[in-house]
């Protein structure tokens, strides 16, 4: 695992990234993809452009994957690697980018115009412009779907780009998308600019308006704890809410709550309400004495000081009109000291004010925010912490107030997790030279899967090879052995026919030789035999028997005139008679019978 993990984070360089691309886009193969069963002629290959554009028109979240395998068409290896790269590359963008989801998911339709230009031009459509422009969407990272002024110009931004990738596709250029990234550039570098005066105008209205309200609220929350649940006569209560507030307000303005004269006015607030108490003054008469003596002086003196002008003599008329009455020892008519139905609102917390230690807001200062989940997330940045009130200052990151918060609530709502930091932004061209990176190890590994199976296809098929040697050797052995058995299985057949056709011909002959010698024992004296002739042209020879010897078993034939004497002996006329060359008159024909018998005997037996 640990391996694994180090070469997913050895990163290109981005110089070979584009060598890197190339290959994948050449060399990988992904699952369940429609890959071609084998190489396409260039004829052969569905253009996808019109199917991109329309895709890209129409603003669909679908993966380029996703569509090429809805529809019944051929695609080259190269296209659908380049939708596939596409896909990854922003389906990562998608997860990392951290700018707002409906944002990111707007700048991953691109997907379609980097799948069609990157089947064109491989790594080149991945032009350093377009890769800048991506980089710095960054800059949106504040971006929410708030539906206000600034939300809406970057969409209609981001619409001028629907138009320009349009024309892209339909001039088969890329200049228009190039001019659209340079236009925005200039835009952002003007709002910058704008930004920046913006920040500085907001960051001092809000200091001041902090200010006011750390007064304000002060003031509030120590008019509020001297007067809740009391009873005083009308006159105090007007001078403390028409005089005595305004001024612990400009003391909190001017000074804050650490300096002589908010210690010296928060006291003569006391007095004013222990004056105007019976049930407090009454109980220390000698006490009550020597502040009505002194309250008036005092009053005036920090008035003065802090007013830097003399207060009206009027206005202490009704306090001097009740301490003297006071002192006469009179309860004058008592009134509700603040204001019935909440009408004064006030928190003892700005009393004990504090400011929060300074490491702690550079931590988070400058930082941004997010609130909420998916589309309805609302992100938040970490301008300022007001000194005056410890409260956040939310902006857009452009100069725009999004509203404040007081820092105990934001360090609550940080550790319920209801508002969390956003997370480092990553930029596309570390997401593209991530993610090419990750697919050339992919690659790689294929590769490696590839020789191997290559290696073992040329082991299996020289096995097979080997086998079917092997196997035809046995067969042609087997085939041999076959025919070989068949050979002699016929040679013995033929042996045995032969041995009985010779068998049967030494039958035949000896049944021919034996009807010979009978048709020579049959001849009488006198009787005829012919003789054939031995050369050509010649006649045959007829002849008689004139003498038959038995002793010595001799034949003497003569010609019609007792003249050219033959002699025969029995077996020598018996063999010539079985041979053809000499007929027996008289009974040739019943010989002639035996012998066609003999012969057609012969015949069958053959067959």
């Amino acid at each position: 695992m640990q391996q694994s993990t180090q070469k997913k984070r050895e990163v290109l360089p981005r110089k070979r990234v584009a060598e890197k691309m190339a290959d994948v886009l050449s060399g990988i193969r992904v699952p369940d993809l429609p890959y071609p069963a084998q190489k396409l002629s260039p004829d052969a290959v569905s253009n996808w452009q019109p199917l991109l554009l329309s895709c890209w028109s129409e603003q669909r979240d679908e993966p380029v994957t996703h569509v090429i395998r809805s529809v019944s068409l051929t695609w080259s290896v190269r296209q659908i690697n380049s939708a596939y790269v596409a896909d990854r590359i922003m389906g990562v963008f998608l997860k990392t980018s951290g700018l707002h989801p409906e944002l990111a998911r707007r700048i991953a339709r691109l997907r379609f115009f980097f799948a069609w230009r990157m089947n064109l031009e491989g790594a080149g459509a991945l032009n350093d412009t377009l890769i800048q422009w991506l980089d710095s969407l960054q800059d949106c990272r504040g971006w929410s779907a708030s539906g206000g002024r600034s939300s809406r110009a970057l969409l209609d931004q981001l619409d001028s780009l629907v138009i320009a990738v349009s024309g892209s596709f339909e001039s088969g250029d890329i200049e228009p998308v190039l001019e659209f990234c340079r236009q925005w550039r200039i835009d952002a570098e003007k709002r910058e600019q704008q930004n920046d005066r913006l920040r500085e105008r907001l960051l001092a209205t809000e200091e001041g308006a902090s200010r006011q309200r750390r007064a304000e609220q002060t003031a509030r929350a120590l008019v509020g704890r001297a007067l809740q649940n009391r009873e005083l006569p009308r006159p105090v209560v007007d001078f403390i809410f028409d005089h005595w507030f305004g001024l612990l307000k400009q003391i909190v303005w001017e000074e804050g709550t650490e300096g002589e004269n908010w210690r010296h006015a928060s006291k003569l607030l006391e007095w004013l309400v222990w004056i105007g108490d019976p049930g407090l003054s009454d109980r220390d008469r000698n006490r009550l004495y020597t502040v009505g003596e002194q309250i008036g002086d005092r009053i005036v003196d920090v008035w003065n000081r802090v007013q830097k002008k003399p207060l009206e003599e009027k206005a202490l008329e009704g306090v001097q009109a009740v301490m003297v009455a006071r002192l006469r020892g009179e309860t004058p008519d008592l009134v509700p000291a603040l204001p019935s139905g909440n009408r004064f609102s006030w928190n003892p917390s700005w009393l004990t004010f504090t400011i929060p230690p300074e490491e702690e807001v550079a931590q988070v200062k400058g930082k941004w925010f997010v609130e909420g989940e998916g589309a309805a997330e609302q992100r938040r940045f970490f301008f300022a912490l007001l000194p005056d009130t410890s409260e956040v200052l939310w902006t857009n990151g452009a100069g725009v107030k999004l509203g404040l918060l007081p820092w105990a609530r934001f360090v609550d709502a940080r550790d319920s997790g209801t508002l969390r930091s956003l997370p480092p932004l990553k930029p596309f061209g570390e997401v593209l030279t991530e993610t090419i990176t990750s697919l050339s190890i992919v690659l790689d590994r294929q590769k490696v899967q590839r020789q191997e199976a290559a290696r073992e296809a040329k082991a299996r098929a020289e096995s097979i090879r080997r086998e079917k040697e092997e196997a035809e050797q046995r067969r042609l052995a087997e085939e041999t052995a076959r025919r070989e058995e068949i050979a002699r299985r016929k040679e013995m057949v033929e042996a045995q026919r032969l041995a009985d056709e010779e068998a049967e011909q030494e039958r035949l002959f000896r049944e021919k030789e034996a009807a010979a010698r009978e048709l020579v024992d049959g001849i009488k004296l006198g009787g005829w035999i012919v003789e054939e002739a031995d050369a050509k042209g010649q006649d045959p020879v007829r002849l008689k028997l004139a003498v038959r010897i038995n002793a010595s078993r001799k034949l003497v034939f003569v010609d019609r005139l007792g003249l050219n004497r033959r002699e025969f002996l029995v077996d020598e006329l018996v063999k010539e008679i079985v041979a053809g060359r000499i007929r027996v008159l008289g009974t040739s024909a019943e010989f002639d019978d035996t012998l066609s018998r003999v012969v057609g005997r012969i015949r069958v037996g053959r067959n």
